[in-house]
């Protein structure tokens, strides 16, 4: 499997009950890891994936009480889409009609069938039918057949003006090459199974995105290790002029930041240390964990904080 692709996806929600019902529920994911946004320690951050939290597979949440609606427009994620056993888009046809999940018709893109929905804020979602994705492994979800649950992150779509300087962005430093065109969408690939398909949707002028509740915060890229994520930042640099953040540790990775041409924000986060950092595998998700920085100040940001299960 190669080493790149989607490490995760981060969004805005509007109510943190609400979204850990849809997405484990619902979706059959697992709540791998119950935190807060370390710069702003009075919001949940939720983080759904696999059984481990495996890079690929990792759905994250910044939950704000009554947020306002995000509108999808230029310079943001416009799909986010999961893979799931090839035979397996029926099933998942049938449960989003049983449960009043807002979906459309499957259709064809790029040779695979694609059921799109969306989940209680507007998100944008879709699953995507690969072929040999039942023999992988997968979280056992309560009511949801193993043989039909997702196997994490298929890849996302961006909206952009013009899709050249951010594929150069992808290709030469992210580690993804053009697979396909069709229309005006273009999909990059990074051959990893987990989260390796980046589409860019080029559309000219167009209403430019708001993020609100439903929007997508930032993508976040694979990077092995320290070492390898400070040759990323330094090929940005110097052969993109790119603008990148200095690296800050978010307990379960380490990060960079920065705008790519087309307007989205990106992460480069490290695969280590893991989610398992802090609490056992078989405990993932259950109490609320926080860095060494803030567990003096845990009274007050319970306080603070809904209460969820």
């Amino acid at each position: 499997m190669s080493p790149h692709g989607i490490h995760h996806v981060t969004a805005f929600a509007s109510d943190s009950a609400r979204t850990i019902d849809f997405y484990t529920r619902v979706l059959g994911l697992r709540l791998v890891k119950k935190t807060v946004n370390f710069d702003d320690p009075g919001t949940y951050h939720l983080y759904f994936g696999d059984e481990a939290g495996v890079p690929g597979t990792i759905l994250t949440f910044f939950p704000i009480a009554q947020a306002a609606p995000g509108r999808v427009g230029i310079g943001q994620v416009s799909e986010t889409a999961f893979r799931v056993p090839r035979a397996a888009i029926g099933a998942w046809t049938h449960r989003f009609v049983s449960l009043n999940v807002a979906h459309e018709a499957p259709v064809s893109v790029f040779g695979e069938t694609v059921l799109r929905f969306r989940d209680p804020d507007g998100m944008p979602l879709a699953l995507v039918g690969v072929e040999g994705a039942e023999a992988e492994p997968a979280w056992n979800a309560e009511g949801i057949a193993p043989e039909t649950a997702i196997r994490g992150f298929h890849g996302v779509t961006l909206l952009l003006r013009g899709a050249e300087a951010t594929a150069a962005i992808l290709t030469d430093v992210l580690g993804f090459a053009e697979a396909a065109r069709e229309g005006s969408q273009i999909r990059l690939t990074s051959g990893a199974a987990l989260g390796g398909f980046v589409t860019l949707r080029a559309v000219g002028d167009f209403l430019p995105g708001r993020q609100g509740a439903g929007s997508v915060h930032h993508i976040a890229f694979r990077a092995a290790d320290d070492a390898v994520q400070a040759a990323m930042t330094e090929r940005l640099s110097a052969a993109h002029g790119m603008s990148v953040t200095e690296q800050r540790d978010r307990q379960y990775f380490r990060s960079v930041y920065f705008r790519e041409p087309g307007g989205v924000l990106f992460e480069i986060a490290t695969d280590a240390p893991g989610f398992a950092i802090d609490e056992p595998a078989a405990e993932l998700g259950k109490g609320l964990k926080l860095p060494p920085f803030l567990e003096p100040h845990r009274g007050s940001i319970e306080a603070v904080l809904p209460k969820v299960a």
